[in-house]
């Protein structure tokens, strides 16, 4: 453990000890002021982690993790590094309450750990199952299908083309929009194994931001000038005397998904021949992968079973995943009304979230623990400091210095919901079982939230003792408007390690 818990002390705070919380001065910060003392001895400015680790800069260069392009995961050398840290004993238990692309389910199992995880994407149970059945592809049967991707040919008279819905309305060029119809009926009335087709879903979904006209940008998809909606709305706009949409995006000549797929599957190929080239180290663990909402999902398992936790939650930024996933779902047959259903399960980090404190107050009076939901809201309702950044943004709200009020509700229920899932992480973990989680600081109408240490205190007040915050020497950067109204803070990225 002496690798993970040193004791160090930090010469240079400035810049990521915060000292004012509330631009001008405008709000009470007293609470903010002294979690930040509190918690400040156990911070490490640490050069052990850097803004590639905590993202997925590095996966997407490694064997079996680069499969699906998952910009909000984390890397396998994170989990890796926090896994060995943890001395953990083989057959294990790690959980990921928000599994994602399964980064750390991967590593878990390849190191010998058994691995739960949840995650209500449906691009996660694709890229999850197609990733754990690593040693059971037959190689010859994917490189047959390989083979007959790369000669495969839409007819002539096809005319169908794949689900769209409103955001992703044009979002391929329409030759490309018949082939990813027609490949998905081939195959999937083909003979190859479900296995085989599982992988073959894993990899056309890894393609689809290539061979489109759109780009993932932060929360928003950006589209190419030449992407038709776009051109049919700028001539709307100067017909109506407005100025047109002025797209700078320009992808270049746009690849077939025969081609690109031709490309995703040799590179799994690859990747699926080193690991079974290398069976030997193959270990018997196993990953249970539960598709839906943690909130409800968690509550479930049994007590004093899980050996770590290694995960990263959406952040409290206002992301809408099933906006900059569009394209995925919709190619995967979710409807408008299946993505407002999704947007609505996933943990409250965007406006659009309504709060689901009914909904969990039901569940839990529905599984007996009616006293449990009780305990877990006096604890949310009772943090000093929430309470605190709920009332400065009430305040800022009042000022007119919020654009949308659904940010207020938005925070209140990101916090809450956590909580939620703390606490039974809590119930969960086995006593001396480490926590670690991955998060940004945020910052809303030059209100500063300091999420590393606010969750932290949470978790505190729920029985876990805080060890470790680590905090990256890359800083998060402000929004260009809030910097020019309200000057630049410090906005640390974290990674938090409590135990129970």
């Amino acid at each position: 453990m002496q690798g993970l818990f040193p004791d160090s002390e930090i010469m240079d705070v400035k810049g990521w000890y915060v000292t004012s919380f509330s631009a001008n001065n405008c709000n009470k910060q007293d609470e903010r002021i002294a979690l930040e003392e509190k918690y400040w001895p156990i911070t490490e400015i640490s050069d052990r982690f850097n803004r590639q680790n905590v993202s997925y800069q590095l996966s997407k260069k490694d064997c079996l993790h680069r499969w699906l392009k998952y910009k909000e995961g984390f890397s396998s050398e994170l989990v890796e590094t926090l896994l060995k840290d943890f001395a953990l004993q083989k057959g294990d238990i790690v959980a990921d309450p928000f599994m994602g692309s399964g980064t750390t389910a991967l590593v878990s199992v390849l190191n010998g750990y058994n691995c739960i995880g949840f995650d209500i994407l449906p691009m996660s149970k694709v890229a999850i199952k197609a990733k754990t059945l690593i040693y059971e592809y037959d190689l010859l049967e994917l490189e047959k299908m390989q083979s007959e991707v790369a000669i495969l040919e839409v007819p002539q008279n096809y005319n169908k083309k794949t689900p769209e819905i409103s955001i992703t309305k044009d979002g391929y060029p329409l030759d490309t929009s018949y082939e990813l119809a027609y490949f998905k009926e081939h195959f999937s009335r083909s003979n190859y194994s479900d296995k085989a087709k599982i992988l073959l879903e894993l990899c056309t979904i890894n393609t689809l931001e290539r061979i489109s006209y759109s780009a993932k940008d932060g929360q928003y998809l950006r589209w190419d000038k030449r992407c038709p909606k776009i051109i049919e709305s700028s001539k709307k706009r100067e017909k109506a005397g407005k100025k047109p949409i002025v797209s700078k995006l320009d992808k270049g000549k746009l690849p077939s998904l025969r081609q690109t797929l031709y490309e995703e599957l040799g590179y799994v190929i690859d990747d699926i021949k080193y690991l079974q080239k290398n069976e030997k180290n193959r270990l018997n663990a196993k990953c249970n992968f539960i598709e839906g909402s943690v909130l409800f999902e968690l509550p479930r398992i049994d007590d004093n079973t899980i050996s770590a936790v290694v995960s990263s939650p959406p952040y409290c930024n206002r992301y809408d995943y099933t906006r900059t996933y569009a394209m995925e779902l919709a190619y995967l047959g979710i409807s408008e009304k299946g993505i407002r259903q999704l947007r609505q399960d996933l943990l409250s980090c965007t406006v659009e979230n309504k709060p689901k404190i009914e909904q969990l107050k039901d569940f839990y009076s529905s599984i007996g623990r009616g006293d449990t939901y009780e305990w877990i809201m006096e604890v949310v309702q009772n943090n000093r400091v929430l309470r605190e950044i709920n009332a400065a943004l009430a305040q800022r709200m009042i000022n007119g210095e919020i654009n949308n009020k659904g940010v207020l509700k938005m925070v209140e229920g990101y916090f809450t919901e956590l909580t939620f899932i703390f606490a039974e992480l809590y119930r969960v973990c086995k006593p001396g079982a480490y926590v670690a989680f991955v998060n940004d600081n945020v910052r809303y109408a030059g209100e500063v939230i300091p999420v590393d240490y606010l969750t932290t205190n949470l978790a505190e007040q729920l029985g876990f003792k805080p060890i470790k915050i680590y905090t990256l020497r890359q800083q998060k950067g402000n929004s260009s408007q809030q910097m020019k109204k309200y000057g630049r803070v410090a906005l640390r990225k974290s990674i938090t390690i409590w135990q129970k």
